[in-house]
């Protein structure tokens, strides 16, 4: 199976648990090539947000604090770094500063851009894994280098008591 195909089987396994919800950008309408791993998902399950990375994250968030296991899109890693506030300030560090109050478990998905077959230019294909897997300490950071890997990883996700953010490889999505 393709890496694409391997990512839709787990965003279909996510999907049969009633509490993950997907959100973000072209979770509904065509735009990444994430989307077409999640056009099998029911619509109730999937809402669709504008440009505003920050917030969407900060929405993720309340979600989690109330149940529910958001899997919040950003369909270019490039873009997450709009919502590095509430990445490392607030998913990393709510556990501790409400006092072990609040642990939000929010699955982040984001892809490092495509490369080929048109360069998308600096801003659309930069790989910023390592930054992040030394910013967080609460969430963990995992690099999706093979289509084997991907649908544990994601069980691995649903299963564990922490956030993960996950890092997809877009030139990968056509190859096994």
């Amino acid at each position: 199976m393709t890496y694409k195909d391997e990512l839709t089987k787990a965003m279909n396994f996510l999907a049969e648990n009633d509490r993950v919800l997907f959100l973000g950008q072209t979770v509904n309408y065509s735009g990444s090539a994430i989307y077409g791993t999640l056009e099998k998902i029911a619509i109730s399950k999937k809402i669709e947000l504008p440009i505003m990375e920050d917030t969407q994250l900060g929405i993720s968030i309340g979600f989690s604090l109330k149940g529910y296991i958001p899997v919040s899109i950003y369909p270019r890693m490039d873009f997450l770094i709009c919502a590095t506030n509430q990445l490392v300030n607030h998913v990393d560090k709510i556990e501790e500063m409400s006092n072990n109050q609040f642990k939000p478990k929010v699955i982040i998905r984001t892809a490092i851009g495509s490369r080929n077959p048109l360069y998308p230019g600096v801003q659309h294909c930069s790989d910023y894994t390592d930054s992040f897997k030394s910013m967080l300490k609460n969430v963990d950071v995992i690099r999706l280098e093979n289509s084997n890997e991907i649908v544990p990883t994601y069980k691995k996700a649903l299963k564990s008591d922490r956030s993960t953010l996950i890092i997809e490889l877009s030139d990968m999505y056509n190859q096994e």
